[in-house]
């Protein structure tokens, strides 16, 4: 079996309807690539990833070739579904066969959501729970207070449901140190993910020993094993900005070999999911998948895999185990970007004052308060009303960046 074309297929795919008055805090997200790769016995493997789609030349190496040369490779994330699909179809059997011995049926799956006002996250969260979901991942963020929107999350959330909270690894250990003192408290407070500067190794290793919360990595700066040697989190995410799907299968494995934590996460639509449950089958110590397929309206898979109990089954067909309407591909790849109003950010400080921005920018930067200090914050996106009093701050915004009443 030889590879005899590769298809990049960039599009644009809707959001979920309930998210169509946030176009701003959506912006991007509804831009993914499909990858098609056929081969000189009629097989077609499919595969996606949420990304602009890669340069044509990255793909001219694969024409001629069996895709069994590519096992473990370091090819781009949404091509190794493909491949992976292509292969276990003509094998007759499901992908996971192709990447290690299974340890697990079903992988626990985290919904997910771009930071949200309180009121918006607690619906934000009853709906996960609605669909079964028992996790969730969300960055916090300089516009809304943590302490707020985890009340928020408390007041809804079923039992056993927990957070995943995304600190944007942009902070010192003397501002992130009370805060997570504090969240650690909370019943739903699960992970924290990234809660420092990344490069900032004896501030992990110190938070670590304080912190009663499982730690989070994201982007090892040291490559990912060195992490580990020196103490620095309890859990360390694989596949997604980490590398190709080579990098995230054998650091997966390596670190079931130190004992510690693993966290697939691999944004997209069906196809991303069911690459990253294959991955996470066979990972021992893998403790759940993030994915984002809850967040749009379309999918090109003709079903959707289902959460129960917060988790899903690992598909068991041929390949990645989905199957896919080329048609809705095709219409998808017509589609041009969400339209994104004209718009500036209006926040509200503790004391009274409100801060209009243009769009949504650094806030420490303009207040000299480090993400996550400032209390009683409140955050809204002003989408242009056509009405005067718009107008004339769109302009003073224009003119002196930021303007604070």
């Amino acid at each position: 079996m030889k590879i005899t074309d590769v298809d990049i297929i960039p599009a644009h795919v809707p959001l979920a309807a309930r998210n169509d008055e946030h176009a701003v805090r959506f912006r991007s997200i509804e831009q993914r690539t499909f990858f098609k790769v056929q081969t000189d016995n009629g097989l077609v493997g499919w595969g996606e990833y949420r990304c602009t789609p890669p340069p044509a030349q990255s793909v001219e190496g694969l024409i001629g070739r069996s895709p069994f040369d590519f096992l473990g490779s370091e090819v781009h994330l949404g091509l190794a579904g493909a491949l992976y699909d292509v292969m276990g179809q003509y094998l007759e059997v499901p992908a996971y066969k192709l990447m290690g011995p299974k340890v697990r049926d079903r992988v626990p799956v985290a919904a997910w959501t771009r930071p949200a006002d309180p009121e918006e996250l607690s619906r934000e969260i009853r709906r996960a729970a609605d669909q079964g979901y028992r996790l969730f991942k969300m960055h916090t963020c300089q516009h809304h207070d943590v302490f707020e929107q985890n009340r928020a999350v408390e007041d809804v959330a079923p039992p056993g449901f927990k957070m995943q909270y995304d600190f944007n690894s942009n902070r010192t250990l003397a501002t992130v140190l009370p805060i997570v003192k504090q969240l650690e408290k909370s019943p739903v407070v699960g992970y924290i993910e990234d809660p420092l500067v990344l490069s900032d190794v004896e501030g992990w290793r110190r938070l670590r020993a304080q912190c009663g919360v499982p730690l989070v990595m994201h982007v090892p700066p040291l490559g990912g094993l060195q992490e580990v040697v020196q103490g620095m989190a309890d859990a360390y995410i694989v596949a997604e900005y980490c590398g190709g799907f080579g990098d995230a299968l054998v650091r997966g494995l390596a670190y079931g070999k130190a004992n510690m934590l693993v966290v697939v996460q691999l944004t997209g639509g069906t196809l991303a999911k069911a690459l990253a449950l294959h991955l996470a089958a066979v990972l021992p110590t893998a403790a759940h998948s993030i994915n984002l397929d809850d967040q749009y309206e379309e999918d090109a898979a003709r079903q959707r895999i289902e959460i129960v109990e917060g988790c899903s089954p690992v598909p068991e067909g041929p390949g990645l185990g989905v199957e896919v309407d080329e048609a809705v591909i095709a219409r998808l790849a017509q589609r041009g970007p969400a339209e994104i109003p004209r718009h500036l950010g209006k926040l509200r400080l503790p004391d009274g004052h409100v801060l209009y921005t243009a769009s949504i920018p650094p806030i420490d930067a303009l207040t000299g308060f480090a993400e996550g200090t400032i209390r009683g914050l409140s955050f809204e996106v002003w989408n242009d009303d056509g009405s005067e009093e718009f107008a004339r701050m769109y302009g003073r915004v224009e003119e002196e960046g930021s303007v604070l009443e």
